[in-house]
Order: structure tokens, then sequence, then C-alpha cells
């Protein structure tokens, strides 16, 4: 069996990956020996961690500073990929904000289809075009959550991007299974990066699992090429079992929709 480097590698490309889950990720490829290409609009905290791994995996990287919003984005992204054997993609930038629906702003929901959206969807159009013409197997990794299970309120447009990715990845995964190109969505609950946390999330007597990005991470990593979509940690795949297997829909939204009300309202 090819090790994880022999199949998706010798580079691959992480977007959104300075902080958090992307920091997960691109740490936990490195430590797998692939080379980099790192995207992500925070500059200085890119620029430190690439240097970081570098120096402690040995690793090539290239970094691009980009806002994945850009009409360009996708453009840029192809560029700074040239003609290196990238194999593997991840996607993990997302924009998200806990606001009710109707105080955002039209700039701030063209950012949630600019970014959770269009340039996802266009980026893996063009990564698997490139793979497919250079007839090199690859793989395909997009983050969703599991907020994009049920709509949920607060968080509306986010909540519906992650719907699009999970659909995304599901058919994509049958396909490109014939060109060699392994597609998974994560489907992660709660995860304690710094997005999160700065959100304060107040529980009540029922706290979900917060998980740690490098969990995350790892886990998905390892199922990618076993699994369409995958859901990290017991409880919150047992969740996932209870709002979609036992509970009726609508049940199961007054539910999820209630905990969010008493998670964030507070605050608003």
């Amino acid at each position: 069996m090819p090790s994880f480097k022999e199949k998706y590698g010798p580079w691959a490309v992480v977007a959104g990956a300075a902080e958090g889950l992307g920091e997960a990720y691109s740490v936990s490829l490195a430590k797998k020996g692939l080379n980099l290409v790192m995207i992500d609009n925070q500059r200085e905290t890119l620029q430190k961690l690439a240097s970081e791994l570098e120096k402690e995996y040995s690793i090539q990287i290239v970094t691009l500073h980009l806002d994945l919003g850009e009409k360009d984005a996708v453009k840029q992204i192809m560029a700074a990929i040239g003609q290196k054997d990238v194999r593997l993609l991840v996607y993990n930038a997302a924009f998200s904000m806990i606001k009710p629906f109707t105080d955002l702003s039209e700039e701030e929901l063209d950012k949630f289809i600019e970014i959770n959206s269009r340039t996802q969807i266009r980026l893996v159009h063009a990564f698997s075009k490139k793979l497919i013409a250079g007839k090199r197997p690859g793989g395909i990794l997009l983050m969703s959550s599991l907020a994009g299970l049920i709509g949920m309120q607060l968080v509306t447009p986010y909540s519906a991007s992650k719907a699009f990715t999970w659909n995304l990845a599901e058919a994509l995964h049958h396909e490109l299974k014939p060109h060699s190109i392994d597609v998974m969505a994560c489907i992660a609950g709660a995860t304690a990066t710094p997005a999160y946390l700065k959100t304060n999330p107040k529980y009540g007597k029922l706290k979900p699992l917060v998980m740690k990005s490098a969990e995350v991470a790892d886990a998905a990593l390892n199922k990618l090429g076993k699994r369409t979509l995958f859901i990290p940690g017991f409880s919150n795949r047992l969740n996932y079992f209870i709002l979609t297997r036992l509970i009726p829909r609508k049940a199961a939204a007054n539910m999820v929709n209630k905990m969010m009300g008493k998670m964030y309202l507070h605050h608003l």
C-alpha cells in the first residue's frame, strides 16, 4: 500500500493555511513530508508558520498572501502552483459571522458567496482539470461543518454554504473517482480554533464536544480516500445519527436552533 506522500505528494496546497484548522492541516502535511503551497490573508501569521515548518521538517514552502474573495483568486493560486507536482488540495478557508441574517450587509453576504462557494468551486474545477490533464492521481479535501446539516439561525449564510460544500464533495467523489482523484468533505463540529473561541459561546446544560484542530485535521487526512463524508469525533457522529436518523427533521431543526439561540442570542 502506498504511503500518504506517495499517493498525494510530493506537494499539497492548503487554502486558509495560517491559523486554526488551516494551521493544523499545514503541520500535519508537513509531518508527512509534503511540500506546501500555503495560502492565507494573514501575511505575518502565514510567513511565521511557513518558516517554522520549513525549518522543522526540511520541506519546501511557497506562500501566497491572498484574499480568497478576490475575483482572480483562482488564477493567482494556479499560477503559484505552476508546474509543481501538486496532487492534494485542502480547501479550509471560510467566512463566518454570528449575526442575524437581516443585520448582514450586502458586502458581508457577498463574502459568504465569494469565499465559501465561488472561489472554492472554481479552484476545485481548475485543480481537477490540471490533475486529469496530467493523468495524475490526487485528492481534494473540503471543509464542511455540522452547521450544514440543518439550517441554523444566526449563521444562516454559513450554514447554507457548508451544505453546498458537502454536496459538492459527495457529487465529485463519484464523478472524479474514475480519474483516481479522491474527494472527501470533512464535516467538523465545534473546533477550538481562534475564530470559534472569539464567538464566546454560552453553553447550557449540554455542552457540545469541542475538538482540537490537530485532532480534526489528522483524522480527516487519515480518512481521505476511505470516506466520502467524514465526521470527526464519536460524539459528533452520534449527534448526526440522532438528528438525521432518529428524530423527525422538524424536531431536529427546532432542537439545534434552540441551542443556537441559547449559545449566542445573549450577546447580540
